[in-house]
């Protein structure tokens, strides 16, 4: 009799034993669970985005420009290209614009072909040299002077192909459409947390986006011609600097 009670009593602690162990193992992963919750603190808070503009006068015009000879040779093509473009650097190089401004971002030598209706053919009629830059003026005052001067040197084979503005130092504006950005996105923390009924904590995750910059209108590629007015008229008008934030605020 006294064996089987102490039988009993073993199993009764044996049992009690798993009893503690499995309890002791949900605690623990409850505490993982809770543990790794808290670690994402960027889920349970207020995401919101922001947006600033800063409006700016460009201080740089970028003037795409270059010259297109066809000729029976691809030599004479080249020639009649080399001096035309030699004339109208010396135009841009007289009106200001530094050396280290003009750069060249096309050239190509091509087959010129036409359609020859009466034999339903292509006839090849020449070569075709196109060698295009970009000029970098400074003075804006001066860009419509400078288009009548580089039209005048090129004749017909000058090609304009197009003109924006830019900013050359944004990092002034960009501070100020930063500034602008996160408080427009705390606002809109602030006003959530308001209707929500609960306290706004501090920041805890920021992105910010790329430096937006709206491209200014530009005009088709067309060939200037020599009857224009004695000065082009140029307005760089104002530039838009945009940029965008997410910002995730702490609920306290």
């Amino acid at each position: 009799m006294r064996k089987g009670w102490l039988i009993v009593t073993s199993l009764v602690a044996a049992i009690a034993l798993l009893g503690v162990a499995g309890c002791a193992a949900v605690e623990r992963e409850v505490e993982t669970a809770l543990a790794a919750d808290t670690g994402n603190t960027q889920q349970r808070g207020i995401w919101v985005s922001g947006q600033g503009k800063v409006s700016v006068t460009p201080d740089i015009a970028a003037l795409r420009l270059g010259i297109e000879a066809q000729a029976d040779t691809v030599a004479e093509a080249m020639s009649r290209a080399a001096q035309s473009m030699e004339a109208v650097i010396a135009a841009l190089e007289a009106h200001g614009v530094a050396e280290e401004d003009i750069q060249t971002f096309r050239f190509s030598i091509s087959e010129a072909w036409e359609w020859d209706r009466v034999t339903g053919e292509r006839e090849l009629t020449g070569y075709l040299v196109s060698n295009m830059v970009s000029a970098r003026i400074r003075a804006l005052d001066e860009v419509g002077l400078i288009i009548d001067a580089v039209v005048e040197a090129g004749g017909d084979l000058i090609r304009i192909h197009g003109i924006g503005f830019t900013v050359e130092d944004p990092t002034v504006h960009q501070e100020q459409a930063r500034e602008k950005a996160f408080a427009d996105a705390r606002a809109k923390a602030e006003q959530l947390a308001q209707l929500a009924g609960v306290t706004l904590g501090k920041a805890t995750y920021i992105t910010e986006g790329m430096a937006h910059f709206p491209p200014m209108p530009m005009p088709p590629r067309m060939a200037m011609d020599m009857e224009v007015a004695p000065v082009t008229p140029i307005m760089p008008g104002e530039q838009e600097i945009i940029i965008n934030v997410q910002v995730v605020f702490a609920i306290e």
